[in-house]
C-alpha cells in the first residue's frame, strides 16, 4: 500500500491535500484535491459549512474539524441505516448478525454515550477497507463514512505532531487532548485521561468512556472508550479498533472480535 499527499501554499498558508491510499500497481498520475477556499485549519471548531449532521432517526450530531478531517463530535445513536433499514437491538453476542446494544446500566445518558454496535452492524454488508478515505458508508448517514485504520492514524498523527495537544511534550501522550472533560474514572498519573479532566479535550473530539459489550456482557463504562474502524485486523476474524482508557496517556490501536459492541464516530466524505 502507498499513501500520497500534496502540499501547496493557498492564501498564504500551507495547505494539505486529501490523502490517497491504494496499492501501487504501475506508474500512475494523481490529481491532488484541496478543499475549496482552504485556509488555516480551525481545530476544535464546527466543520465549515456543516456544523451538524442528522441521521435517519432525526438525531442531530455536532461536528468538529481536526486538521483536514471533519468528524462527528458525538457517538452515533441511530436505530436505522440511511436507507431506512432497522438495526436490531441485540440481547445476545454475535459476530455475524448485525446488532446494536444499549448499555442501560451506564452512568452516561444514551444521548451522550450512544449505542454500542458490533462490526456487522457498522459495515452494513460492505467489505473491509483500509483506504483513505475508506468509502464505507456502512452505518453512517449519507455523506459520511466509517473511518479506516488509515484515517484513524491520520487523526492521531496530526494530533501528535502539534505541541499544543501533547502532555509532557511526548507525541504519544495525546489521549487527554481527544477525551471529554467528564465521565472518566480518576487516575493519579498526570498524563492519563482520568487525571485533572478539566484539562482534557483540547481538540474538541470529546471521546466518552461509553464502555463496551462482549461475550460476557456490558462492561467498562467510565473506564474505557472503544471505536470501530472499517478495516479487518490481520485476519477476517477481527477488525481494527481504537481504544482510550482512563488510566492511559496514549491512544491504543489493535484488533477486536467483530462480535464486540463498540462506539462509532463517522467521518465526512
Amino acid at each position: 500500500m502507498m499513501e500520497y499527499v500534496g502540499y501547496a501554499t493557498i492564501n498564504g498558508m500551507e495547505a494539505e491535500s486529501e490523502y490517497i491510499t491504494q496499492a501501487q500497481d504501475s506508474s500512475q498520475a494523481f490529481v491532488m484535491q484541496f478543499a475549496e477556499n482552504q485556509v488555516s485549519f480551525q481545530d476544535g471548531q464546527p466543520c465549515p459549512g456543516v456544523s451538524t449532521v442528522t441521521d435517519w432517526d432525526g438525531n442531530t450530531y455536532n461536528t468538529v474539524q481536526i486538521g483536514n478531517q471533519c468528524w462527528m463530535k458525538e457517538n452515533l445513536r441511530t436505530t436505522h441505516y440511511a436507507d431506512g433499514t432497522s438495526i436490531v437491538l441485540g440481547t445476545s453476542y454475535s459476530d455475524t448478525i448485525a446488532y446494536r446494544y444499549d448499555y442501560t446500566s451506564s452512568d452516561i445518558p444514551l444521548e451522550q454515550r450512544g449505542y454500542l454496535y458490533n462490526w456487522p452492524a457498522v459495515m452494513h454488508g460492505m467489505s473491509s477497507s483500509s483506504s483513505n478515505p475508506s468509502m464505507v458508508q456502512g452505518i453512517c448517514p449519507n455523506g459520511w463514512h466509517v473511518p479506516s485504520d488509515a484515517e484513524w492514524t491520520q487523526l492521531t498523527n496530526y494530533v501528535g505532531s502539534n505541541s499544543q495537544y501533547l502532555c509532557d511534550n511526548n507525541n504519544s501522550y495525546i489521549a487527554k487532548s481527544l477525551a471529554d472533560t467528564t465521565g472518566w474514572y480518576a487516575s493519579p498519573y498526570t498524563c492519563d485521561v482520568g487525571n485533572n479532566q478539566s484539562t482534557n479535550n483540547a481538540t474538541g473530539f470529546s471521546a466518552l468512556p461509553a464502555g463496551n459489550y462482549d461475550d460476557i456482557g456490558y462492561c467498562n463504562s467510565g473506564h474505557y472508550a472503544y471505536f470501530w474502524g472499517s478495516s479487518d485486523f490481520y485476519s477476517s476474524s477481527g477488525a481494527y479498533s481504537c481504544f482510550f482508557g482512563h488510566d492511559y496517556a496514549n491512544v491504543i490501536w489493535g484488533g477486536s472480535s467483530k462480535g464486540d459492541g463498540f462506539s462509532v464516530r463517522c467521518l465526512r466524505d
